[in-house]
């Protein structure tokens, strides 16, 4: 079974969030060449590859902080590839970027209400996520800089969720983590799901990342290079060789 070839890239005819033909770069350096990328409702789904491979470039050219030279990006069949980033939230995504994803100065409290800004009921909300991360009830007059990294990581997608996206863009959550705190990372990602919001993730963390996956893609030099289910590539000889323990992008 470990050496079952994996096939082209499938197209997901039901997908929530559609990311079909992107290019994208910085200045005149072109990185992302025609990458594709489905993820349905309530599903994880992990990007991973070598370094260089443009998996967190991928990330910043669906949220609109790199401009699509090609290619769309659609949610629940609405094209969003011209909606500029702050409009985004309305559409139903939300972004945790790797580095900077909470104000440091600001209490947990005052993070989650700049998260809750675009919404008209921020403490019905504000509740049902401590019921998913219980630890920042406890945290909330306490400034993020002291956080811990587990903790400031649980923050970083809790004020991304407060206007409850449909699809969630996670950049690397277990980066920087104490090797004990990284399975805590990926829970957290499965109650995210569990909660009935997708994830699309990159991850450095290989192996634990599709432990939680359903699916994946692996890119290469900006382009597609394999995608299956997680347990069949988590199973391939081919993925096992090239990939697994490679990290960072």
């Amino acid at each position: 079974m470990g050496d079952e070839p994996l096939d082209a890239i499938a197209r997901v005819d039901d997908a929530l969030l559609s990311v079909r033909g992107v290019e994208t770069g910085y200045g005149d350096l072109q990185v992302l060449h025609g990458v594709d990328v489905d993820v349905r409702e309530a599903e994880v789904v992990v990007v991973f590859g070598p370094n260089g491979a443009g998996k967190s470039t991928l990330m910043r050219a669906i949220y609109r902080l790199l401009p699509l030279w090609a290619g769309t990006v659609t949610v629940g069949g609405t094209d969003v590839s011209a909606v500029e980033t702050d409009d985004l939230v309305d559409y139903g995504i939300g972004y945790v970027p790797q580095t900077e994803n909470v104000f440091p100065n600001l209490t947990v409290s005052e993070n989650l209400d700049i998260g809750g800004a675009p919404i008209s009921e921020p403490a019905r909300r504000r509740t049902e996520l401590y019921d998913l991360f219980p630890r920042l009830e406890e945290r909330l007059s306490q400034r993020a800089s002291t956080l811990s990294g587990g903790e400031r990581q649980m923050l970083a997608m809790a004020r991304a969720l407060m206007p409850d996206p449909d699809v969630l863009l996670v950049d690397e959550p277990s980066a920087g983590l104490a090797p004990q705190l990284v399975e805590r990372a990926f829970d957290h990602v499965q109650r995210v799901r569990a909660s009935g919001t997708a994830v699309l993730m990159v991850e450095q963390n290989v192996r634990a990342a599709l432990a939680v996956a359903d699916r994946g893609y692996v890119l290469d030099m900006g382009e597609n290079r394999f995608e299956g289910s997680a347990d069949r590539l988590a199973a391939s000889d081919a993925i096992r060789d090239l990939y697994l323990g490679v990290r960072g992008d």
